[in-house]
């Protein structure tokens, strides 16, 4: 089946089929990347990447059942709780992460679902952090019309909210939240006027055609999702998804080349699971599509490449960090 592509985006499609993604996914390894890099370099500086930075600003002790994460309660896997940290802690990490060259700043906290006294702390560091002079993101769970409005109200740029994987393989995974308590907190995130950053993990046993699935159904929301981070599973002891088979880095690759042609105007961000990246297929994410990353050592709970080595391979390949304005 062959798709017909607009690598200018001038109307970004939300109509993706199933046939039509998978036909995608078929192509030949080179034909779909020089596809991909088309319609990127129509819509972005080619060799420009946006960075931002992710703080864990509460840690641990999530009552959700999420089969990769390290921070739910029910696992054992030698994560020490934390509680939401002191603001001016959160504001000190901002400002090393700006001189370090990130733009945006992300704060992540386990929840299930916040309290409103949460909420408003959180949007105090949020209005801190914009003072740097930085776009804000936060990832709390689930949000009640209230608190999302407070958070608008409060400046904040960005909220993610991944939907993780394909609502069917979804229970595979997560049993404590429906894949539709994701789509209603995304509704209010979008309703509000929040920029949305949603996207999933790849390489938690699900098959090619979930990982489809999950790409469609980012694509066919009403509005692409303004960052779409692709993560690759950080096997961690003590979690359930530990042991499973790792995903192939073309498999990965090709994930990346298809999200930039479904959704070509929103910022592709490789997130966790770089670490385990070679340099080279990091370059080959790039090349596909992927023009966002996260700096620093540590992805909430999980470890991130060192940021000296990450400036050394921008430098290899000719990239330059940036913000968020389209060619």
């Amino acid at each position: 089946m062959s798709v017909t592509l607009d690598t200018k985006a001038t109307n970004l499609r939300h109509d993706w089929s199933l046939e039509e993604v998978k036909a995608l996914f078929a192509l030949p390894f080179n034909d779909l990347l020089f596809k991909s890099q088309s319609i990127h370099r129509n819509n972005f500086d080619p060799n420009q990447v946006q960075i931002s930075s992710l703080l864990s600003i509460k840690t641990g002790a999530c009552s959700e059942d999420c089969g990769y994460c390290p921070q739910s309660a029910r696992y054992d896997s030698d994560l020490k709780p934390e509680a939401l940290m002191p603001i001016d802690e959160v504001l000190k990490a901002a400002k090393r992460a700006k001189d370090q060259g990130a733009s945006r700043f992300c704060m992540g906290a386990a929840w299930r679902q916040p309290k409103d006294k949460d909420v408003d702390r959180v949007v105090e560091m949020v209005q801190g952090v914009k003072a740097l002079g930085m776009e804000t993101c936060v990832t709390l769970g689930m949000l009640t019309d209230k608190q999302t409005q407070t958070l608008k109200e409060g400046g904040l740029d960005y909220y993610n909210h991944n939907l993780d994987t394909s609502e069917d393989y979804y229970s595979e995974v997560i049993t404590t939240r429906t894949y539709q308590d994701r789509l209603d907190t995304l509704e209010r995130v979008r309703d509000a006027g929040i920029n949305v950053c949603c996207g999933g993990i790849v390489g938690m046993g699900e098959s090619d055609k979930d990982r489809a699935n999950l790409l469609i159904e980012l694509a066919n929301l009403p509005n692409h999702p303004e960052s779409v981070p692709i993560n690759m599973l950080v096997q961690v002891e003590g979690t359930p998804l530990m042991g499973t088979d790792s995903l192939d880095s073309l498999t990965f690759i090709r994930t990346i080349a298809v999200t930039r042609i479904l959704m070509p105007q929103s910022r592709v961000r490789l997130s966790a699971g770089r670490k385990e990246m070679s340099d080279e297929m990091q370059a080959l994410c790039f090349f596909a599509g992927a023009n966002s990353i996260f700096y620093g050592d540590k992805l909430l709970t999980t470890d991130n490449p060192m940021t000296n080595h990450d400036k050394a391979l921008f430098e290899r390949l000719g990239l330059h960090s940036g913000g968020s304005s389209y060619v």
